[in-house]
C-alpha cells in the first residue's frame, strides 16, 4: 500500500517491543517535523494516520527482505521449491528452510520479530486511538485496520511457530519477564474477534488513492481461511461465500476472476478484480544497502532475488523474443516435482521457465537462446511470477527496489478454500473447482478434496500457501521427506533462541 511514504523525519517509539528486547533503536519514518517519542504522540488525526502507517508497514517484509522474507522462506521449505541461490552458504536463513536443517539458533530472529513489532504498532494504536481528538468515523475504520491488521500478523505466527505469547497491550521491560505462550486455541480466538470486530467497520470499497488498504472484503476473506484452520469448516464455508459470491462472477465486493490467468503477472494489472488482499511495493524509496534490513523495505526484492544468475540473450533468444529478464541472483529454483506436476497446464509458462531447454547444451551451445549462470541445486527450472525485465530498472539502486505486488489473497485461493470447506462434494464445490480450472483452458475433472489440493497447487505455486497446505492436510511428511522433514516436528518452525533471554518461554516440540 503506498500509505507508507517514509521519507522527511522519524517517531522514535519508546514502548514498541518484541520479545526479549527492547525495539526503541528501531527509528520509524513518517511525514512530519522533528522527532516525537511515543508517549507524546497521538494528538490529532494527523498522528493517527502516521501511527495506521507504521502499522501497515510490516506487511513490506512478505516479499520485502531476503532471509526473513516469509514468502521466500516458505516457498524454500515447500516442495515446490529449492532455495537455490550461489551455494550452500547463500543466505543461509533461506538453506535451512530448505534442508530441513532450521534450528533455533540459525532460524533469523526477524522472521519472529518483525511479526511481533506489528502487532505491538497494532496494540499501541488500539490503545490510543480511542483519546484521540478526531472524527469518530475515521477513528472506528483506523480501530478496524489495525484489529484486522493485528489477526493478520498472528495467523501467521500461530501457523508457522504455534506456540506463540498472545500480547494484547503494550508491554513495559519488567512485564516482558513474565511472558508465557498463549495454547493455540486462544490465539484463533482472538484472531476471529478481532476480524470479526472489524468487518462490518470496514468501507465495502477502496478507493484507487487507498489501494492496499484493509477492505471488508479482504477481512472477511482473512476469518474465512482461519475458520477453515482452525477446523470450523461450516463458519468457512459461509464466511467465503460472502467473498466469492452466491452466484460465481457477483460477489458482493466486485471480485472477478481475471479474464486469462497470465494477465495476473502483467505487474501493470496491479489491484485487479481478483485482488483480495495484495502488498504493494514502490521503485521509489531507493532503498540500499545502508539503510535495506532496517525497515526501508518499500521495494519487491523477492523478483531480484529470483532472478536468474548471469541471465542473457544471445542474438537468436533476442529473434525468438525471450523475455530480457534481469539479472538475478537465482534463488527458488523450481524442484523436479513442481515442474512435472504442472508440465503441459496451461499455466505452466506463467509460472516456469525451461532455462536449460533455452540454453541448450551449455553456455557455449550455438544454437542455444540464453547464457545463464546455475544456481546452487540448479534444475533448470525458475520461478517466473515475480520476474522482471530489464525495462523495469527504475531506482538508482533496482536491486532492492522492484515495484512489483503480490498477492496474499486472491480469488482463486478464496474459491478453492470454500470447496475444500464445503467438503470436496457437492454441486458449489464442483462450480468452485470448474470455475479455477475453465480460466485456466482446462476442463472440468470430479470434485474432491484430491483434485483441489492438486488444483492449490498448480493455480497458486509459488505464492506462499504449499507449506502451509501441506502442513494442515497431513501430507507434509510425505511430500517433503526428500527434504529432510521430521515428522512431529517440522510442522512449525523453532522460536528463535535469542527471544528466550528474559521470558518464560518453552521452544516448540523436539528442537531443543
Amino acid at each position: 500500500m503506498k500509505l507508507i511514504s517514509f521519507k522527511q523525519s522519524f517517531i522514535v517509539f519508546g514502548v514498541l517491543l518484541t520479545l526479549g528486547s527492547c525495539d526503541t533503536d528501531e527509528k520509524l519514518e513518517v511525514k512530519g517535523d522533528g522527532v516525537v517519542l511515543e508517549d507524546n504522540f497521538y494528538r490529532n488525526d494527523k498522528e493517527a494516520y502516521s501511527g495506521l502507517v507504521a502499522a501497515y508497514d510490516k506487511l513490506g517484509k512478505y516479499a520485502g527482505s531476503m532471509e526473513t522474507s516469509p514468502l521466500l522462506f516458505l516457498n524454500s521449505a515447500s516442495d515446490d521449491f529449492y532455495a537455490g541461490g550461489g551455494g550452500a552458504d547463500d543466505q543461509p536463513g533461506l538453506q535451512v528452510a530448505s534442508n530441513y536443517s532450521v534450528s533455533p539458533g540459525n532460524i533469523k530472529p526477524q522472521m519472529w520479530a518483525d511479526y511481533y513489532k506489528g502487532v505491538a504498532r497494532c496494540n499501541i494504536m488500539v490503545e490510543k486511538l480511542p483519546g484521540i481528538p478526531m472524527d469518530e468515523t475515521l477513528k472506528a475504520r483506523y480501530m478496524a485496520e489495525v484489529k484486522a491488521l493485528r489477526a493478520y500478523y498472528y495467523f501467521d505466527l500461530v501457523r508457522m511457530f504455534k506456540n506463540i505469547p498472545l500480547i494484547l497491550k503494550s508491554l513495559t521491560q519488567a512485564e516482558i519477564n513474565t511472558i508465557v505462550q498463549a495454547k493455540p486455541e486462544e490465539v484463533y480466538a482472538q484472531i476471529e474477534k478481532d476480524l470479526n470486530d472489524a468487518i462490518p467497520v470496514l468501507p465495502v470499497t477502496i478507493p484507487s488513492n487507498e489501494s492496499g488498504r484493509l477492505s471488508q472484503g479482504a477481512a472477511t476473506a482473512l476469518l474465512g481461511k482461519v475458520y477453515l484452520y482452525d477446523n470450523k469448516k461450516t463458519e468457512a464455508a459461509a464466511q467465503l461465500a460472502k467473498v466469492n459470491g452466491a452466484t460465481l462472477g457477483n460477489s458482493i465486493y466486485g471480485y472477478k476472476l481475471m479474464t486469462h490467468f497470465a494477465d495476473l503477472w502483467n505487474h501493470a494489472n496491479k489491484f485487479n478484480s481478483e485482488s483480495i488482499l495484495e502488498i504493494s511495493y514502490s521503485d521509489k524509496s531507493n532503498a540500499d544497502w545502508g539503510n535495506f534490513e532496517r525497515g526501508d523495505d518499500e521495494g519487491n526484492v523477492f523478483a531480484q532475488l529470483s532472478g536468474m544468475r548471469g541471465y542473457s540473450r544471445t542474438a537468436l533468444g533476442v529473434a525468438a523474443n525471450l523475455p530480457d529478464y534481469i539479472n538475478g541472483w537465482g534463488f527458488m529454483v523450481v524442484t523436479p516435482q513442481l515442474e512435472a506436476a504442472l508440465h503441459g497446464d496451461p499455466r505452466y509458462s506463467s509460472t516456469i521457465f525451461d532455462a536449460a531447454a533455452a540454453r541448450g547444451v551449455n553456455n557455449d551451445d550455438p544454437n542455444g537462446l540464453i547464457k545463464y549462470t546455475d544456481s546452487y541445486q540448479e534444475t533448470g527450472f525458475h520461478f517466473i511470477k515475480y520476474a522482471v525485465v530489464n525495462a523495469d530498472i527504475k531506482a538508482s539502486n533496482p536491486f532492492l527496489n522492484f515495484a512489483v505486488n503480490v498477492y496474499v489473497i486472491r480469488l482463486a485461493d478464496t474459491y478453492l478454500l470454500e470447496a475444500e470447506a464445503l467438503g470436496g462434494t457437492g454441486a458449489r464445490a464442483q462450480a468452485l473447482l470448474d470455475a479455477v480450472r475453465q480460466r485456466a483452458g482446462l476442463t472440468p475433472v470430479p470434485v474432491s478434496l484430491a483434485a483441489i489440493y492438486a488444483e492449490r497447487r498448480l493455480e497458486l505455486a509459488g505464492e506462499g500457501h504449499r507449506w502451509y497446505d501441506l502442513v494442515r492436510t497431513g501430507e507434509a511428511a510425505s511430500k517433503l521427506a526428500f527434504k529432510g522433514f521430521t515428522a512431529g516436528k517440522n510442522e512449525i518452525f523453532p522460536i528463535p533462541i535469542s527471544e528466550f533471554n528474559s521470558t518464560k518461554m518453552i521452544q516448540n516440540p523436539n528442537y531443543n
